[in-house]
């Protein structure tokens, strides 16, 4: 599997400023991913973010499993290859350039196709578990 990359920026550096994070053309071409196994090729790391974000891969024919978010709504983009969104209703063909809402609350699962799936999923950063007194 090609190595994760993750973004970051050296702590006490300064401000954030807007920056280009990775090329995701050159994370999920051909063949960088094609002896990849299922899972992340790039992961958002920048300290005092308010998001994550996530360039995963799906070998041909892998899935995730059908699960349920039960807190945060999230944006997935194609960027390579193809496959299928099971939901609840029906299932719905996925191609690179597809823009999807995925709600929080809703059932959804994943199938990459023969050529496998890539793609950006972004959303509001999980909140860290906290050690302390439970709140009142």
């Amino acid at each position: 599997m090609t190595p994760t990359r993750e973004s970051s920026q050296e702590e006490g550096a300064g401000p954030p400023v807007p920056r280009t994070l990775c090329d995701v053309r050159a994370v999920t071409a051909p063949d960088a991913v094609a002896d990849a196994s299922a899972g992340a090729l790039w992961r958002l790391a920048e300290p005092g973010r308010q998001l994550d974000a996530n360039v995963v891969h799906l070998p041909a024919r892998q899935r995730v499993d059908p699960h349920t978010e039960p807190e945060l709504d999230v944006l997935l983009l194609v960027v390579g290859g193809d496959g299928t969104l099971g939901t609840a209703d029906d299932g719905q063909r996925l191609a690179e350039g597809a823009l999807l809402w995925l709600p929080h609350g809703a059932a959804r699962a994943l199938t990459a196709g023969p050529g496998g799936l890539s793609y950006l999923t972004v959303h509001r950063r999980r909140q860290g578990l906290r050690i302390g007194p439970p709140p009142s």
